[in-house]
């Protein structure tokens, strides 16, 4: 189970990076501004999971 854990939370890390780096490539190329607004959405609802999934595993980590 703590396997799982562990790489769900570096999914969850990797996808916030990855939506980080799309929306910062969108502004520096100068973009559509809705575009940048979606993928800024997108990042705080995954910073928000990423968050979660990782106090989840650290509360497992202190279970045991």
């Amino acid at each position: 189970m703590s396997t799982f854990l562990q790489i769900l939370s570096f999914l969850a890390l990797a996808s916030v990076a990855v939506v980080l780096f799309l929306g910062l490539a969108n502004l520096m190329r100068g973009g559509s501004s809705n575009r940048s607004q979606q993928l800024m959405r997108w990042r705080v609802i995954l910073q928000a999971i990423a968050i979660v999934v990782v106090m989840i595993v650290a509360w497992f980590a202190s279970q045991s």
